[in-house]
């Protein structure tokens, strides 16, 4: 409900009935302190309430570390590369026994034919690797782009040709752009 009161302005003094806030705020203090001091002796009225210990807090403490069993505490990446690396081994392992036992038991194991064995690997996977970087750079950009937006409308087409006149006049300048009639 809305009603506009004759005169908006605050009262000076307390109306009647009312205690000035001033005062009843003093005394709800002193009711507090009352309150807090009430059955306590005198040797405990200036005692604080809180204490704040202001002895260094030790760098390391007293027990010397231990060796704790499993993997070293490192980051989630480098947990999982090297859990990659692990189940990795297994079949690289596999293959060069296998390639062993194979020129071992031709017994051509020609120091030639073991280079290029050991180097196909690698000439393999260096331009594998530098494609599917390419691949991704040009995935980064094609994600950084700008979407492209066609509008298409229907409908008449109006042009409008208008001339506007500018004028710029005074030591602090005004400009006023008006269109002829």
């Amino acid at each position: 409900m809305n009603v506009n009161l004759s005169n908006p302005q605050q009262p000076t003094s307390p109306q009647a009935g009312q205690s000035d806030v001033n005062t009843a705020a003093t005394n709800f203090l002193n009711d507090l302190e009352s309150a807090f001091t009430q059955g306590q002796t005198e040797q405990w009225k200036n005692v604080p309430t809180s204490y704040r210990d202001s002895s260094p807090i030790p760098a390391i403490g007293p027990t010397p570390p231990v060796a704790q069993p499993g993997r070293p505490p490192m980051s989630e990446a480098a947990t999982n590369i090297s859990g990659v690396m692990i189940a990795s081994s297994v079949p690289i392992l596999a293959l060069g026994g296998a390639a062993t036992a194979l020129l071992w038991a031709s017994g051509h194991a020609d120091p030639t034919v073991v280079g290029l064995i050991c180097a196909t690997p690698v000439g393999l996977a260096v331009p594998i690797f530098a494609l599917s970087r390419l691949v991704k750079r040009a995935k980064q950009t094609v994600e950084a782009a700008p979407p492209v937006h066609h509008h298409h409308y229907n409908g008449p087409v109006m042009q409008d040709h208008r001339t506007v006149n500018t004028q710029t006049r005074g030591v602090w300048a005004k400009t006023r752009n008006e269109l002829p009639r």
